[in-house]
């Protein structure tokens, strides 16, 4: 592209903060933070960003930020900027002013990213490989930066603020949720305008769900090796601008912040909170061999984990090249900047953390009194919005499952993986009971609450539900990598076909090993998480890895909502029993522990014999039955004083044959009353048992009962 300065703006020193593009009615300041840069030029670009129209050296430069005023700018400046500096690969500097570079701090982005040799730092192809040096211009093939007028009429708008005891967590996609919505018009599909569609929104409350835990809508790039494909990073989880929604979930063009604005306020109308999965843990730059978009060419020794000694390379904890280092202070300000933009100026109610390990680790590892983490906690704005790690990433000492401080709730996979193999008749009742309780050998410990655990069976990166029941091996052909990508220890079982199939006896099974595994979700301890579309039975045809398909593998198909009617109208029950019964979103963890003040446990672990469970019950593998009896009575706080709540008993059969359970004795009723069985899910309000008689609970099914006088 062929440069034209056709004007020299007037500009004057400006200020260093706040960092980015700040539209302050009258011009725009821009600010960039670079330690070891030795000369920055801002780049305006015609408002389509195909031609550059003018470029200005940042004239000021005070405590590492350069900067500067525009008088002349408005809201819709076009962008970026090329940094001057050492090219030294082996001492851990990337600069490169060939390269036009997208502002960190960039609140909305024009164009895409097209992947050619010229986005590269170095000749690809060159003898020398990463040290060599570019001289091709990069800014026809990369995306630019857009100045925005930040006002919004939000009317009323506030926050839901859902307690944490009454949250249940509905994961989603922007894309695939609405994309094939039959109700949406044309174009609505597929963006932010169709996530809060009336008739969206409508079955969103009719479920009973309270928060919509959004996959990653950061502005994220595709991978070349994906783009040669003809395929795309679905999931989103290749961020590349931390303070901007991206454009490809907007309906018009230029929209995409005014229209997730819109989506949040009428979320909030309908009393649903809105959280964000975020990924703060790398870029979509890669490793020393991927291109220069940002970051690295803006101050890649700081912006990176380099390895000490051989800083050429990067430390790779995430998997995907690159490590972002929030052990310096400017990346850990800009992360927590964005975290309060999106809180403060978007109105989201929280932040799902990918890979959140590395957020916690410094250089000497995982520390959970590390700086970020201790930065969210002490800040008044991120302090009082939910805060969930995924605790685990590829790095040494990354799985801290349970490891997290006070005031944040973590991803349990080992919920997910224990209830899976109990329905499959693997996982023992000892460690079954722990899950029912919200692990608390795990997170009971410093104050914290049961909430902390988020209980899922299902999430995006994995089977479906669905699949869970029909699939024992994944089938990922469609991802170009031969079926190698994708975990082989799925926990799954097809009950006795491969897929799908017309056979009566294994659909019936499939469908109450549905209804086991997501009766199970919401009547344990914790907060349940529902992976969207698992409530009329989505598939992805056994793809467990579905990260790279824009297409019907991952979209939601919302026919199938007539299908499994009748498995939505169970889940919609489930939920409302939740609702309906505190015992079982108590906020604070059962023990077992006998209160000799109120004379009481809170839970008691039954046999089927109805008699407390022994130690040689727990020992013994072949044990697959258990009763949990939650009693009403045990004190809810720390006041003593006894609960008011129901006596609820939950009766697992993980079996493959039917066992007589006898109904436990149980103070302050004579009855219990059958209110909940897998087997018959149409069932609203069965027979009472008397205390001592027998009830059969059928092979591998779930009961739930409400002790009466």
């Amino acid at each position: 592209m062929s440069r034209r300065i056709l004007r020299t703006p007037r500009i004057s020193e400006g200020l260093p903060f706040p960092l980015g593009a700040t539209w302050d009615g009258l011009g725009v300041n821009f600010a960039l933070f670079s330690a070891n840069a030795t000369k920055v030029e801002l780049c305006l670009f015609d408002p389509a960003g195909k031609q550059e129209i003018a470029r200005i050296e940042l004239p000021e430069y005070t405590d590492e930020v350069w900067h500067g005023y525009l008088p002349d700018a408005r809201p819709g400046t076009v962008y970026g900027y090329r940094v001057h500096g050492p090219y030294a690969p082996d001492a851990g500097h990337r600069f490169n002013p060939n390269k036009l570079l997208l502002d960190p701090y960039a609140l909305a982005h024009v164009g895409e990213l097209r992947h050619a040799p010229e986005i590269f730092g170095y000749e690809l192809g060159h003898a020398d490989g990463d040290l060599s040096f570019s001289t091709s211009d990069s800014a026809a093939f990369v995306p630019k930066c857009r100045v925005i007028d930040p006002a919004f009429t939000w009317g009323r708008d506030r926050r839901p603020k859902v307690p944490w005891e009454r949250t249940i967590f509905y994961e989603t996609h922007v894309r695939g949720y609405t994309i094939r919505h039959p109700a949406l018009r044309f174009g609505q599909g597929g963006t932010f305008v169709g996530l809060a569609a009336e008739e969206v929104v409508a079955h969103l409350k009719d479920l009973g769900v309270t928060s919509i835990e959004l996959l990653p809508i950061h502005m994220f790039a595709d991978e070349g090796h994906l783009a040669a494909n003809g395929l795309s990073n679905y999931w989103g989880y290749n961020t590349l601008g931390f303070f901007a929604p991206d454009p490809r979930y907007a309906s018009g063009v230029g929209s995409h912040v005014s229209e997730f604005k819109a989506m949040v306020a009428r979320l909030h109308e309908a009393g649903l909170e809105v959280i964000l999965d975020v990924v703060y843990n790398h870029t979509a730059e890669g490793n020393e061999q991927g291109p220069t978009l940002s970051f690295k060419g803006i101050d890649n020794a700081s912006y990176y984990r380099l390895l000490p000694g051989q800083e050429r390379y990067y430390i790779n904890d995430t998997g995907t090249g690159n490590t972002l280092n929030l052990s310096h202070s400017r990346v850990l300000q800009m992360v927590t900047d964005s975290l309060r933009y999106w809180v403060q100026e978007m109105h989201v109610d929280g932040f799902r953390f990918d890979l959140a390990t590395i957020l916690g680790r410094e250089s000497y590892g995982f520390d959970e009194g590390g700086g970020f983490l201790d930065s969210c906690r002490q800040d008044p704005v991120l302090s009082d919005v939910k805060l969930i790690a995924e605790p685990w990433d590829c790095g040494p000492g990354g799985y801290q499952v349970g490891g997290f401080p006070p005031g944040w709730a973590e991803w349990n996979d080992r919920y997910r993986d224990t209830v899976r193999a109990f329905w499959r008749s693997e996982a023992s009742v000892a460690e079954l009971a722990q899950r029912l309780c919200a692990s608390a050998d795990k997170f009971n410990r410093r104050g914290r609450r049961p909430w902390s655990t988020v209980n899922f069976i299902t999430a995006h990166d994995g089977f479906t539900l669905h699949d869970v029941v029909s699939y024992n091996d994944k089938h990922n052909e469609a991802n170009g990598e031969n079926n190698q990508d994708g975990t082989s220890n799925n926990s799954s079982w097809n009950c006795g076909a491969e897929g799908e199939t017309d056979d009566p006896v294994v659909n019936s099974l499939r469908d109450r090993q549905m209804r086991n595994l997501m009766a199970t979700l919401l009547l344990s301890q914790g907060t349940p998480m529902i992976l969207a579309g698992d409530e009329f039975g989505r598939t992805q045809a056994g793809n467990n890895n579905a990260y790279c398909q824009d297409n019907d593998i991952s979209w939601v198909d919302w026919s199938r909502l007539d299908k499994f009617s009748n498995f939505y109208q169970f889940v919609r029950r489930l939920i409302r029993l939740k609702n309906d019964y505190p015992i079982l979103r108590r906020q604070r963890f059962m023990t077992g522990d006998f209160d000799e003040d109120l004379g009481v446990r809170d839970v008691t672990w039954i046999n089927c014999t109805g008699e407390v469970m022994r130690p040689q019950d727990w020992e013994n593998p072949l044990v697959r039955s258990l009763g949990m009896m939650m009693d009403g009575r045990a004190k809810t706080s720390g006041i003593r004083r006894p609960g008011t709540d129901a006596t609820l008993l939950m009766v697992l059969n993980g079996n493959h044959d039917s066992i007589e359970f006898i109904m436990p004795p149980a103070s302050g009723g004579m009855h219990w009353h059958l209110i909940l069985d897998t087997n018959r899910p149409s069932l609203t309000s069965g027979r009472a048992y008397a205390i001592g008689t027998s009830s059969e609970i059928v092979g591998r099914s779930l009961m739930l009962f409400k002790l009466e006088s």
